[in-house]
């Protein structure tokens, strides 16, 4: 998703909540409170921190469900529920759903594990990072070529710090070192696009936008340096998440505050539910019945009824499709003009 100025025409009424630029700003303080954590474990605690943290965020199936898998869900469900953005984009999904059973189903039987691995990560990183610099766009007023430059450079670094973390333990010291020297590398050629990014921003919260999110990829790499994979991965996880539940909530606010158009409002407004808290509750409840029980359930009924183990079949088939198609989607469904857009308005 990206922002964009918005006219006066796409806000209905006066009583549309706006999303604050201030606001998205205020989630990038995750950045100096992880660094100063980091520092008080190394100078002060003797590491006990580090001793004590995942070395994988993905072993604590509780940062799964606070983390990544709750806003992927209430994309999905913003989708599904509004049954016009369904119709609209229902060529779109069936291709992509075609497209996703080829490459990671049959193409499983090819394609060496690890390089879906890295094509999947790759991805993941792109859209995490395309979201949060597309955000603060309108801020930067920066031109194509060097907009695409900041993206590119912050992309590459992301990329090799997320390899590095969460491969860490299937590939060898030297590679991982090569891998390290990399991202290295790309971090300080970030900070000489940002440098060059400063002569094209005029104002002074495009620039704090601009260097927060440098600082997102350039933290990352530190913690992931220092050996606490936790924090860098938790450091742009938040700021993501966080950033994506703000958008959903005005939009489904601005959307069915007045009255409801979908059966989801209507039922949370007979039960008198805030419309705030509808779509994240139904989320976050999801992401954790699907995360806990969901195998299971599945499993038990395939072997009742055919005699068949599928194991993984919910979080690692059902929920990996819903991430991609949700990296997919959501590259056009927030483009300015789209109908998602229309209940989308913005303040400093």
């Amino acid at each position: 998703m990206s922002a964009q100025t918005i006219s006066a025409q796409d806000i209905i009424d006066d009583k549309q909540l706006t999303i604050s630029f201030r606001l998205l700003l205020g989630l990038y303080a995750i950045i100096p409170l992880c660094l100063l954590l980091q520092l008080l474990d190394s100078w002060f605690l003797q590491g006990i921190l580090l001793q004590n943290m995942p070395s994988n965020p993905k072993h604590f199936l509780l940062f799964q469900i606070i983390f990544g898998t709750p806003h992927i869900v209430a994309s999905s469900i913003l989708l599904a529920s509004n049954t016009e953005y369904l119709k609209l984009y229902k060529l779109k999904i069936i291709l992509m759903t075609a497209a996703i059973i080829v490459v990671f189903g049959v193409g499983s039987l090819f394609i060496p594990y690890k390089a879906l691995y890295v094509t999947v990560a790759a991805w993941t990183v792109y859209h995490v990072l395309k979201q949060q610099l597309g955000v603060g766009r309108s801020l930067y007023r920066l031109p194509d070529w060097v907009f695409y430059l900041l993206l590119w450079m912050s992309v590459s670094a992301g990329i090799f710090v997320y390899i590095g973390i969460f491969m860490k333990n299937s590939l060898d010291a030297q590679l991982l070192e090569w891998i390290k020297l990399l991202a290295g590398g790309l971090c300080v050629g970030l900070v000489c696009t940002a440098l060059l990014c400063e002569r094209y921003v005029t104002t002074q919260s495009g620039r704090y936008f601009l260097w927060s999110n440098v600082l997102l990829v350039l933290s990352s790499f530190y913690l992931y340096v220092q050996q606490y994979y936790f924090l860098a991965i938790l450091i742009p996880r938040l700021v993501h998440d966080a950033t994506a539940y703000i958008f959903y909530v005005v939009h489904d606010y601005n959307k069915h505050h007045r009255q409801p158009k979908n059966s989801m409002y209507y039922y949370a407004a007979r039960c008198h539910l805030p419309i705030f808290i509808v779509l994240p509750l139904c989320s976050f409840a999801l992401a954790f019945v699907l995360q806990s029980y969901g195998d299971d359930a599945f499993n038990a009924m395939t072997e009742f009824f055919f005699g068949v183990e599928m194991r993984k079949a919910i979080t690692l088939g059902l929920l990996g499709y819903l991430a991609l198609m949700h990296y997919y989607t959501e590259a056009f469904t927030w483009k300015q003009g789209s109908p998602y857009r229309r209940f989308i308005g913005f303040s400093k």
